[in-house]
C-alpha cells in the first residue's frame, strides 16, 4: 500500500472518530499538510501517532491526554509511544539531547524549537513535512498543526533537530 493510500486511510479514520465540531471552532488545514508527506520508518510512526492527538486540550506540566499535554509532554508521550523512547519532560532537554538538522533538511518526524518566552527551545513541536508541525500551543488551546512560515512561528523559529536515525 502507498504511503499517499495510509494517509488517506488515517485522515479517514481520525474524521470518522472525531465528534462534531463546535461552533467558532478553528478549522485548521490538516488535510492539505498531509497531501506531501514523505514519511517512512520510525518518521512515519511518530508522525501517525502525533496526528491521533489532535484537538488534546493543553495543560502546563500535562503529561497523558486524558489530562491534557503541553509541549514537551506531547512530544515525550508520542515518542515513547512512536518509537520507544523516553524523554524528558522539558523542550530545552530534547534539544539537547538531539541532533541539529537545517531547516531545508528536516524529515517528518524530526522536532522543531521556537524562542516564545524570552529564552531558548521553550517551545517544540514535531515536523510533518510540507513546512508544517503539530503542537501543543498554549493553556486554553488544543493540539494543532500550524505552518513554520506562519508570521508567529517564523520570527521564534531556533531550529530543527532530530532524534531518528539518519537515512
Amino acid at each position: 500500500m502507498s504511503l499517499k493510500k495510509i494517509l488517506l486511510l488515517a485522515i479517514i479514520f481520525l474524521s470518522a472518530c472525531s465528534s462534531t465540531p463546535q461552533k467558532n471552532k478553528t478549522a485548521y488545514p490538516v488535510s492539505k499538510s498531509l497531501n506531501n508527506i514523505q514519511a517512512q520508518g520510525a518518521g512515519l510512526e511518530v508522525v501517525m501517532y502525533a496526528l491521533g492527538l489532535l484537538d488534546v486540550n493543553y495543560q502546563f506540566g500535562g503529561n497523558n491526554p486524558e489530562a491534557g499535554l503541553d509541549c514537551s509532554g506531547m512530544v515525550s508521550f508520542v515518542y515513547k509511544n512512536a518509537v520507544g523512547a523516553v524523554l524528558p519532560h522539558n523542550a530545552a532537554q530534547i534539544a539537547n539531547l538531539a541532533r541539529p538538522v537545517a531547516i531545508d533538511q528536516l524529515q517528518a518526524g524530526d522536532l522543531v524549537f521556537f524562542n516564545t518566552l524570552g529564552k531558548s527551545f521553550s517551545h517544540m513541536g514535531i515536523y510533518l513535512g510540507d513546512g508544517r508541525f503539530i503542537h501543543a500551543p498554549s493553556s486554553k488551546g488544543k493540539i494543532r498543526v500550524e505552518s513554520l512560515s506562519s508570521p508567529y512561528f517564523a520570527q521564534r523559529f531556533e531550529g530543527g533537530r532530530s532524534l531518528l536515525a539518519q537515512n
